[in-house]
Parts: structure tokens; sequence; C-alpha cells
């Protein structure tokens, strides 16, 4: 693992294959057989355990409101905006569409994405 990815967050995947394979070409993930790992313009450290029933996956989100299970940052609006363009021509189902909220100190800016299993990948970043 890399020195730069600090902590890791632990996804229970109904099908650990199918997760692999989502981490690696739709996230662009280094895969492994417990890690996907980006490190480059998006810290992001997870690890993945194959769940012994389906009733252990358990995503945050809810029919009411969506809750990002992980969330990583960008340096800017500019290499936000190139990460939702390489997710999408992925094939990423984009569930949050990019939007910018305007606060005194200046704005913020992000967009999500599900994985197979509903669990919900947010990305943001300031301009200040």
């Amino acid at each position: 693992m890399t020195d730069r990815i600090q902590s890791l967050t632990v996804l229970k995947v109904s099908d650990i294959k199918k997760s692999r394979d989502f981490y690696q070409n739709i996230l662009g993930c280094e895969v492994t057989e417990w890690w996907a790992l980006r490190d480059d313009e998006v810290k992001l450290g997870l690890k993945l355990l194959q769940a012994d029933h389906v009733k252990d996956i358990n995503p945050n989100s809810t029919d009411q409101k969506i809750v990002c299970d992980v969330y990583a940052y960008t340096d800017d609006f500019a290499a936000l905006d190139t990460l939702h363009t390489k997710l999408t021509d992925n094939g990423a189902t984009v569930v949050i569409k990019p939007e910018i909220t305007k606060f005194k100190w200046g704005s913020w800016k992000e967009f999500a994405i599900a994985d197979p299993d509903g669990y919900v990948i947010g990305f943001g970043t300031a301009n200040k």
C-alpha cells in the first residue's frame, strides 16, 4: 500500500469479482486481492470484503436522501470536472450531479457515483 493513503474504508460487497471490476475499470483504482486504491489526483483507499449474507451490505443511502458512504477530495474545480468526465466516460452511475453550493468563504462543488451494491462514493472540492 502507498505511503500517502492514511486510512481505508471497509465495504462488504455482494460479489467480490464484480466489485473489483467496478473499482478497477470504472473508478480507476489499483485493485489487489483485498484493496482498491487510487493515489493520483484522488487519494482513496478501500478494503473490499465478500459479505456472507446480502443483509450484511448496508449502504448509508436511503430512499429519502443520498448520503455518501465514502468521500474523497480533489484539488480544485478543474480536477473535479476532469474526474467526473473520466468516471462517466467509464460508465459510472452518477447519483448526485455536479453541483456548486455557495458559502461566505467561497464555493463547494461535488458529485457522487454508486457502486454495484449501492454504496455512494462522493467527490468534492472547495474554490475559495
